[in-house]
């Protein structure tokens, strides 16, 4: 994989205006501000929220019963996670991001649906949720829906028995998309990635994650739920205290680098926040490796994030540029202003506040 041509696509393509530089700016006035807003349930239920400006806290307040010791529920937030996983194993060479996965699930075969686009499958197609199978959360009809997974024992198999997925004429093609990919939100994608791991280095993927990552860099104490069949779940299971979830944003803004410590190389940092798909029905959002990508107006211009993001509105925005991580972790689960909320909370509190 040739991380430098990831890196420079985004820029080639055009698809995100130059970002803006600054510095935070950020006084009392403006956190008791911050505060009183969150207290008035304007960004909706929210629990915690940490600001990190060059990885120093500038902001750290609890709401609604939480503390620093909460361990909190962002469901999907934790995909990301995953994500960072998958690149360990592509730097140590056990996984590739561009061959096909399914000679990983041997055991599995034959698949249910057999086709050659199922068995060319490959992990670069899960990260950008855009593979070729019939997997989509946000439509309660697809036989792909996470729903329908939770139900069964072995999630593994339940993706990979899916049928292909089909584009009648109201829907766009992935060859005529602008990255050359379907964007599909798909839980039981991001849980075969784990699996993958697993099975390519032989090693339960927690204990991965504790060795390669979690260990590293201080995370000690976490929730972490199993499927039936005692395999992680890892499309929104993983908990983790507001601090420990800035941590691993902080991780990505500083390019994989930990004091002093390359834990994820840098080529895959800069992959996993280029551009690979445009995200369906969002208001301008892009899509790198389990990475929501945005371009939002401030008072120096066009900022641009990168975040963890799960239902609720719960979020760890990156901005790189800035040398800002953002955490904010809310309640608002299945709710229709939720995301919303959040984005409004970047605008107000974030790149309002940019100099």
């Amino acid at each position: 994989m040739n991380f430098t041509r990831w890196a420079c696509l985004g820029l080639m393509l055009g698809s995100f205006t130059a970002p803006a530089r600054g510095d935070l700016r950020w006084t009392e006035e403006i956190a008791a501000t911050v505060t009183s807003e969150v207290d008035a349930g304007t960004y909706g239920q929210v629990t915690s929220v940490l600001i990190l400006s060059n990885g120093a806290p500038v902001y750290e307040r609890y709401f609604n019963g939480a503390d620093a010791a909460t361990l909190h529920d962002t469901r999907s937030v934790g995909k990301t996670v995953t994500g960072m996983l998958a690149g360990i194993a592509v730097d140590q060479g056990v996984l590739a991001l561009e061959a096909p996965l399914a000679v990983h699930f041997t055991d599995l075969q034959p698949f249910v649906y057999p086709d050659p686009r199922k068995s060319a499958l490959t992990l670069e197609d899960l990260l950008t949720m855009s593979g070729p199978l019939e997997c989509n959360d946000w439509n309660q009809f697809s036989r792909g829906n996470e729903e329908r997974m939770y139900v069964v024992e072995d999630w593994s198999r339940f993706f990979w028995d899916l049928p292909i997925r089909g584009f009648p004429g109201w829907e766009t093609p992935p060859d005529q998309t602008e990255y050359g990919r379907a964007f599909s939100y798909c839980t039981a994608g991001v849980q075969v990635v784990g699996d993958a791991i697993q099975r390519a280095t032989g090693e339960d993927l927690e204990a991965f994650a504790q060795a390669h990552l979690f260990g590293p860099l201080g995370i000690d104490t976490y929730e972490w739920p199993r499927t039936g069949a005692g395999v992680l779940h890892l499309g929104g299971g993983l908990r983790l205290n507001t601090r420990d979830w800035a941590r691993l944003g902080e991780l990505q803004r500083q390019g994989g680098l930990h004091e002093g410590e390359q834990l994820i190389s840098e080529g895959w940092t800069q992959a996993s926040i280029t551009p690979q798909a445009v995200i369906n029905g969002g208001p301008g959002f892009l899509y790198g490796y389990l990475w929501w990508l945005a371009d939002r107006d401030s008072a120096v211009g066009t900022v641009r994030y990168a975040a963890m993001n799960g239902n609720g509105g719960n979020r760890v925005f990156v901005v790189p540029e800035h040398d800002l991580t953002v955490v904010l972790t809310k309640t608002d689960y299945n709710t229709r202003e939720m995301h919303q909320q959040a984005e409004a909370f970047f605008i107000d509190v974030i790149a309002a506040h940019l100099n």
